[in-house]
């Protein structure tokens, strides 16, 4: 069974680590022992712990999950040189994950918070030699794209990675829209999953403009409500958050 070693502890840290943990070794890295014990806790199975500080990296499998502001830091603290390094970390090309962690080959990808139910859309570039490694190893939380450049995978950052949290935002909305107009609170949430979750089968078989055709009626209720979300704006305000979004990726590289 092979080895994934983790550099970080955080939150997308966890989220993978809990689709890897059935079928690899895991390990993780960190600053506080008492953090890395809560995330083994939290993950609920048995794991290497080290801290940062003269850890040696020599011929491991890295995940790189720190914030990327603190890559050149982290750095510093290794010896040795990894076979190839996993980064997760946003804008942070591979120049940069070359140049700060010693490494035979590097591979950015960029799964989202749906990782820790096996459901992340994962995109991947880099050395096309641990192409096929990579999709397998982030296979095992959801499915997974290789892109041929940087720049597509940072467009792919704002679409996918921060995808979920413009989601959220829409179902929260969505909820507070049916207990604006009298639905209980309770009911207007589980119905909002229920919506989610029939969508999300849906749409992967049809285009988006097929569908909302298959629902709107002439003169009926979707197109009233599919009309007031186009004088608001909200289609533009979807394209501008991508642009946004990517803008700031490139701002981090």
């Amino acid at each position: 069974m092979q080895t994934i070693t983790f550099i970080g502890n955080g939150n997308m840290a966890l989220s993978i680590a809990k689709g890897l943990k059935d079928k690899y070794k895991l390990e993780v890295v960190g600053r506080d022992m008492q953090k890395l014990d809560q995330f083994e806790s939290t993950l609920g199975i048995a794991l290497e712990k080290h801290l940062m500080q003269n850890f040696s990296i020599e011929g491991k499998r890295l995940l790189l999950c720190v914030k990327p502001a603190n890559i050149f830091e982290v750095g510093k603290l290794f010896h040795g040189k990894a076979k190839v390094l996993y980064s997760v970390l946003a804008g942070t090309t591979l120049e940069k994950l070359r140049s700060s962690i010693s490494t035979h080959a590097v591979v950015r990808t960029m799964p989202n918070l749906a990782a820790s139910v096996g459901k992340s859309i994962t995109t991947l570039t880099g050395d096309t030699t641990f192409k096929e490694e990579a999709e397998i190893l982030l296979g095992t939380v959801g499915t997974t794209r290789w892109l041929s450049s940087e720049k597509e995978i940072d467009i792919a950052t704002a679409l996918a990675g921060s995808g979920p949290a413009y989601l959220a935002l829409i179902a929260e909305a969505f909820g507070d829209g049916a207990v604006k107009q009298g639905l209980k609170r309770e009911d207007a949430m589980a119905i909002m999953r229920g919506l989610f979750a029939g969508f999300g089968d849906l749409i992967q078989d049809m285009h988006p403009a097929l569908l909302k055709d298959a629902v709107m009626s002439p003169g009926g209720t979707t197109a009233a409500g599919y009309g007031a979300l186009e004088d608001a704006t909200v289609r533009s305000a979807c394209i501008q958050a991508i642009q946004s979004a990517y803008e700031k990726a490139k701002e981090l590289a």
